[in-house]
């Protein structure tokens, strides 16, 4: 079975990119590239990237009026990415037509909050209640709109998969129990999000930064 751990190769440098990606290539089951990378190497960089023989999970957040997504789903379908998100907040429309306009094995997911938020980022943006509850309205909205899963906290996963049991859910800000947890603010340990229902692991410093690479991602993996 393909591990659950996607590393999140979060550089503009495509050499470190690629070394990273070959050192952990054995003991992960894909490769994120987020806005850095994409910003600083392109289509062309992820056709290098894709080149190790890993998925790739596309992570571009795109937000825009619904054809705007839709023509830049189209743009990127020729990458063939395992996994590409928008963003939930872009409204029905929106998802339904970059969902349309994706390729069938793309899987779209909705970014619902970022992890890096929490209740008092939501109300200086205006948004009322917890977390949790704007979470499980936005993976509602998901799901009524044919995209195939959201990328959400741990915190807020089994409730979303309780909802939508054949969702695809994706959970980043995972940090083991001793880890800096950085510019994160909402957290959970690899195995509490996998227990809790997440379809992949997003996971990028504990792997990424560790002095060993390769013994990191072995050593999450195992507690999975």
């Amino acid at each position: 079975m393909p591990s659950r751990i996607y590393v999140a190769i979060d550089t503009p440098d495509l050499a470190r990119a690629k070394a990273l990606a070959k050192r952990v290539r054995h003991h992960v089951g894909g490769l994120k590239l987020g806005l850095e990378f994409f910003t600083a190497h392109g289509p062309a960089g992820v056709r290098e990237m894709a080149a190790l023989g890993l998925p790739i999970f596309l992570d571009l957040k795109l937000h825009d009026i619904p054809n705007t997504v839709a023509k830049a789903v189209q743009a990127l379908a020729p990458l063939e990415p395992a996994i590409l998100t928008v963003h939930a907040a872009g409204g029905r429309a929106m998802l339904e037509d970059a969902k349309a306009a994706a390729p069938p094995a793309t899987k779209v997911v909705a970014v619902t909050m970022l992890t890096s938020l929490d209740a008092a980022d939501l109300a200086a943006t205006g948004v009322g209640g917890s977390a949790h509850d704007h979470v499980v309205r936005l993976a509602e909205l998901a799901r009524e709109s044919g995209v195939d899963g959201i990328v959400c906290s741990g915190a807020e996963v089994a409730a979303a998969r309780a909802a939508w049991p054949h969702g695809f859910f994706v959970v980043p800000g995972v940090r083991l129990a001793d880890d800096d947890v950085g510019d994160q603010k909402r957290v959970v340990t690899p195995r509490a999000a996998a227990d809790a229902g997440a379809s992949i692991l997003v996971i990028g410093r504990p792997i990424t930064a560790a002095d060993d690479p390769d013994a990191a991602a072995r050593a999450i993996g195992a507690t999975l």
